[in-house]
């Protein structure tokens, strides 16, 4: 083989009998590109290879029954197309996971330094506790902060739009992916038409296009672009198709050139892990690739130990072999490399999931968590097929486990691995062929970018994920393609499947556009979810969360209670169920429901929080206390849990404790308002006017829109007689919330004291219209009567 570097050509002795390389029937060339010498002719004067006169009629995409465009028009239809399927979606809200994963992400936020995005996980948290998530992706959290700065906040409309345009950038690089994989055409060939690609046509134009078609429209990727958190599946989808584009550029280079190349795809992977874990796949795609079209090796000739062809100079290994060797090398050193890094940063061990997360992976006995995975795996098949049935989440007694071998559902993984069976069977047995080759293909692109789902290397929480089949639909859309070039044979059979590919991508859009309309809200989306998985409990969790947030407490107890006779060791939804039952004072019915919650998941730190607050407010203090200091002990920096213990304190008059546990609050967590509030407060109790002061101030750097803050320094300075100042704030908490009677109350009492008496009438009276029950309001305005009455009196009688 011609070593790196080297720019000559040998030419070809026709003359001399030749031996066929293995498996493939080429001929090396360079880095590992082959070609077949009924395609390429050598001229001998000019020592290079020419183009067969027919070149411009192999395309073998013939007979799919959709037209040969150009480039910019496929380009333009495909774009146009994600446009169509995904543009509605971009009127959503933050639902389900971006509530977690962005708005309550600090890391999006650009104060937070970029040191700390790359310690951390996806949703904020370090990485390296024990109750980490464990998912690693920093780029995807900083195109988050990139939105934030852009948009100047959280606006959704903002974060869609990246999505879209990500998803609309994949779709038509796909165009080139899929050209790639689809052609049947040698390293010249390649080269020529790469020009080609650049400027009018491109090859296996027909089936490229139509897998580009059915890759943008399929409604699976509705999850990972209608929902913020898809970016991370779409910026490694991205990166992805980088990697491997560059691996096969490496491939057609020789030298530095080929370095460099192969570098650069080593980068993108990297970069495509960084964005989302399934990203490492590639570098199986890129093996698989170069093994099978690239050099073509026969891997059935292989296993059956047939005698490997030779040079004819008598050497016993084909001439590509060291250099695909030294490849494959390079590519499995990179995987196990990056692994190891994965690994190094994750700190601690897997992340620690619950058997509701992912029943099968808990279930006893080998053969039960086999068959299991099984049948999810043939799930995850059907909804490729059929994406009728899609839901936000698939845990919790949605799909229940097979225990019997009269299930009627194993006929599912029976029959998925008679189909993939079947198509491993054709694409290994009987003479190699280009169209074999890319059905290898296309089931590498299928089973590979799944494998870290599968369970079958690590444990993974979730049963079924839509979004992490937007990798493997590429290969899903490689087999429909070579389906649809089987049965297009006859003018007949072309019209009827024409037919059928309209139909089929008209129900895509249709069904795409429906399911963004689900993902606009919460609401519309846990619905959605109810029609497809009732049994599955965290789907009524999500509905009563849902109902809580917008009021409807009635509602929400409901669900909650509806999860937990599905799940009745459902913590989450205890923990909630909890909070609302303690809001309305059924305290004692609360407080078993959070030792359940602790019990069941002893390292759940909110649920020993709330336990101490009900413990607190049934007068166990020495219960409450120990409780509050188990949330601590599970989650150090807690500041909501520290600003709880600091009010029991005061309740229990250990005001330096109280203090001291709302200044951690805020060292935790600085826009802790209520903890500044509370603090501010507390000296000003302890008479302590200019602590008071100074702490207010501090906290105004921190919490600049809070309006309690602003009313508790407008109270200090009152008392100081600096009135002005006071009235300053007064105004200002009145401005940021003018609803609060208490605020229009005391400024009342300010002006009442100041002697601006008509003033004081104003805000006493503005207070008990907010709040007629004011007691205070009423009796300090009945006081500023009776003195205006008698300031009127004195007035009348002095004239």
């Amino acid at each position: 083989m011609t070593q790196p570097g080297t720019n000559h050509h040998r030419p070809t002795n026709h003359n001399r009998s030749k031996t066929a390389p293995a498996g493939g029937g080429v001929r090396p060339r360079k880095n590992g590109f082959h070609h077949h010498h009924n395609q390429e002719k050598v001229d001998a004067q000019n020592n290079v290879l020419k183009k067969p006169e027919d070149a411009s009629n192999t395309d073998w995409d013939i007979n799919i029954p959709i037209p040969k465009l150009s480039v910019r028009n496929s380009s333009f239809l495909v774009a146009s197309l994600s446009l169509l399927c995904y543009l509605n979606s971009c009127y959503g809200d933050f639902v389900f996971d971006d509530t977690e994963a962005v708005l309550s992400n600090k890391d999006v936020k650009p104060e937070t330094p970029i040191i700390e995005v790359l310690q951390d996980d996806f949703w904020g948290e370090r990485i390296t506790k024990n109750h980490s998530h464990k998912s690693y992706r920093p780029l995807t959290v900083l195109s988050f902060r990139l939105n934030y700065i852009l948009s100047g906040g959280f606006h959704p409309f903002s974060f869609h739009l990246t999505n879209v345009v990500l998803h609309t950038i994949i779709s038509v690089f796909s165009l080139r992916i899929f050209s790639i994989l689809l052609s049947d055409l040698s390293c010249l060939h390649r080269r020529l038409e790469a020009e080609k690609f650049r400027r009018k046509t491109f090859p296996a134009p027909r089936a490229s296009l139509l897998c580009a078609l059915l890759f943008t429209a399929h409604p699976i990727h509705t999850e990972s672009v209608a929902g913020v958190v898809g970016r991370a599946d779409l910026l490694s989808a991205a990166f992805f198709f980088l990697s491997f584009f560059f691996y096969v550029s490496a491939l057609q280079k020789d030298g530095g050139h080929f370095l460099l190349s192969l570098l650069y795809s080593i980068l993108c992977c990297t970069a495509s892990m960084l964005c989302k874990e399934q990203g490492i796949t590639v570098i199986g795609v890129c093996i698989v690739y170069d093994v099978i079209l690239n050099c073509q090796v026969d891997m059935l000739r292989i296993f059956q130990r047939s005698q490997i062809p030779t040079k004819s100079q008598g050497s016993s290994h084909p001439r590509w072999l060291p250099s695909l060797a030294t490849r494959l090398s390079i590519m499995t050193l990179c995987a196990v490399v990056l692994l190891a890094g994965r690994f190094f940063i994750m700190g601690s061990g897997p992340p620690p999931f619950q058997p509701s997360d992912n029943p099968a992976s808990f279930a006893d006995g080998i053969l039960t968590r086999v068959t299991n995975y099984n049948f999810i795996y043939a799930l995850n098949l059907w909804l490729l097929i059929f994406p009728r049935w899609l839901c936000f989440d698939w845990s919790m007694g949605c799909v229940s486990l097979i225990q019997s071998a009269n299930d009627i559902r194993l006929l599912a993984p029976v029959a998925l691995w008679v189909l993939l069976g079947g198509l491993i069977y054709r694409s290994v047995v009987g003479p190699p062929s280009h169209g074999k080759r890319v059905l290898t293909m296309a089931l590498a692109l299928l089973i590979i970018p799944f494998l870290p789902a599968s369970n079958l290397f690590l444990r993974v929480g979730f049963v079924i994920a839509e979004r992490v089949l937007y990798l493997p639909s590429l290969g899903f859309c490689m087999l429909l393609t070579l389906m649809v070039d089987a049965v297009s044979r006859s003018s007949v059979s072309k019209k009827a499947v024409q037919c059928l590919l309209v139909i089929l991508l008209a129900y895509y859009v249709g069904r795409c556009i429906q399911r963004n309309q689900d993902w606009m809200t919460e609401e519309r989306l846990y619905k959605a979810g109810l029609d497809v998985c009732p049994r599955n409990a965290k789907v009524h969790y999500n509905i009563g969360k849902n109902a809580a947030d917008s009021g409807s407490l009635d509602e929400a107890v409901t669900y909650y209670r509806q999860a937990l006779s599905l799940n009745p060791v459902y913590d989450q939804a205890m923990n909630n169920l909890a909070n609302l039952l303690k809001d309305q004072g059924h305290l004692t019915e609360a407080e078993e429901l959070l030792h359940k919650a602790v019990q069941i998941k002893p390292q759940f730190a909110a649920a020993w929080m709330n336990l101490g607050i009900v413990q607190a407010a049934n007068k166990k203090y020495t219960e409450a206390e120990q409780s509050y200091k188990m949330a601590l002990s599970h989650r150090h920096r807690y500041a909501d849990c520290y600003f709880n213990l600091g009010n029991m304190y005061l309740e229990l008059r250990r005001d330096n404790e109280a203090l001291g546990a709302w200044l951690n609050a805020t060292s935790f967590q600085s826009d802790h308002a209520r903890a500044w509030s509370n603090a501010v407060v507390h000296f000003e109790s302890l008479g302590q006017y200019e602590t008071a002061i100074l702490v207010a101030k501090e906290a105004m750097k921190h919490v600049p829109q809070e309006p309690s803050i602003y009313f508790g320094l407008g109270n200090v300075l009152g008392k100081e007689g600096r009135y002005q100042e006071a009235e300053e704030n007064f105004l200002q908490a009145i401005q940021l919330n003018p609803k609060m009677a208490n605020y229009h109350g005391n400024l009342g009492v300010l002006y009442h004291r100041w002697g601006k008496y008509s003033k004081a009438k104003k805000h006493y009276t503005s207070a008990l219209e907010l709040d007629p029950e004011s007691r205070n309001a009423r009796n300090n305005l009945k006081k500023l009567q009776q003195t205006m009455t008698k300031m009127k009196s004195k007035k009348n009688a002095g004239q």
